[in-house]
């Protein structure tokens, strides 16, 4: 067993993993940027603008400084949004111990790039570090509640999937193997995309019949952009993918979805992504996912409208009359 784990995040993802590592016997660092932040989840012993009501075991230590975090560990979770993921794992490179596993909890492309988490992990991290993926339906705070919850971890590295499976593992927390990274990632990204129109379609009242057809007919723009980037078929209809949809489509805990209701009650996004205390991982993927759908030749109708409406070029009226009257097809085109 692994006795020493880095989590390199302090948001709410990232600290519920930390406090579940602690429960099941790791020591924990649980490295943050800000040297306030680090002092005040010390003191209370909890993460109060994150997840105030999960108390921190005795596990889990708040640390500001990465190469301390980094020191003999040998599991580093790296739980950063997308947009800073490569900054840190650049820095924290020269710190890593020989041939310790990374783990990504990040659903996300890098936006200049359309780089998966994993492949931005391995440029920087370099050579010697098998890389995995976490992914799959779950909240935070359910997680950091104890709540029944199954996820996937991909890698190429047989044995690092084996590895994290084992440290990870608990009677509330069950880890299905894969080696289709980038089916699992492509899946975990995109579908925060199609959440945010889940929120607008909840937010505009088009009822139940639009929710169901939106989520069935935005899991094939994920299969197909996903098989299309050289995942295998069958990962969409897994946990990566229709598990992980369904969760972001429907539950109240969902950034992402949140997004969606306010842009159909009328406000800016602006406004909205300043008022969030959590990242919305699906404004930023909007666009790098129409890039690398562009260079796969690959169609997204909802992405496109998300993205058209997201940047403030349509109203939803607009965006859904274009998806409504688009030619009509049978459902196995791939268009």
């Amino acid at each position: 067993m692994i006795t020493r784990v880095a989590v390199l995040g302090a948001g709410s993802w990232g600290t519920a993993l930390a406090v579940h590592l602690a429960r099941v016997g790791h020591d924990v660092q649980l490295w943050a940027r800000d040297p306030q932040t680090v002092r005040d989840i010390r003191q209370r012993r909890a993460n109060v603008v994150y997840l105030p009501d999960v108390h921190l075991p005795d596990g889990v230590n708040p640390i500001d400084s990465l190469p301390e975090a980094l020191r003999d560990t040998a599991l580093v979770v790296c739980a950063i949004p997308s947009h800073g993921c490569r900054a840190v794992m650049h820095a924290a490179a020269p710190h890593l111990a020989p041939g310790a596993i990374l783990v990504s909890a990040t659903k996300g492309l890098e936006t200049d790039t359309m780089l998966r988490m994993s492949e931005v992990i391995a440029q920087e991290a370099g050579e010697g570090h098998p890389v995995a993926v976490l992914s799959g339906p779950s909240f935070a705070l359910e997680v950091a509640q104890q709540k029944p919850t199954a996820i996937l971890v991909a890698s190429h590295d047989a044995t690092a999937t084996e590895r994290v499976q084992a440290e990870f593992r608990s009677g509330y927390f069950r880890l299905y193997g894969s080696d289709d990274v980038a089916g699992v990632e492509l899946c975990g990204a995109l579908k925060n995309v199609i959440a945010i129109a889940a929120g607008v379609v909840e937010g505009s009242g088009l009822g139940h019949n639009a929710l169901s057809a939106l989520i069935t007919r935005g899991l094939a723009e994920i299969a197909r952009l996903a098989v299309a980037a050289g995942g295998r078929r069958e990962t969409p209809s897994g946990l990566s993918g229709l598990g992980d949809l369904v969760l972001t489509c429907t539950g109240s805990l969902s950034r992402n979805r949140h997004v969606g209701i306010e842009l159909a009650r009328g406000r800016q996004l602006s406004e909205i992504v300043a008022s969030m205390k959590m990242v919305a991982e699906g404004v930023r993927t909007t666009s790098a996912a129409l890039a690398l759908a562009e260079r796969h030749g690959v169609e997204l109708p909802i992405v496109t409208q998300m993205a058209a409406l997201l940047d403030g070029r349509i109203d939803l009226r607009t965006g859904l009359e274009a998806l409504m009257l688009r030619r009509q097809r049978t459902e196995q085109e791939t268009a």
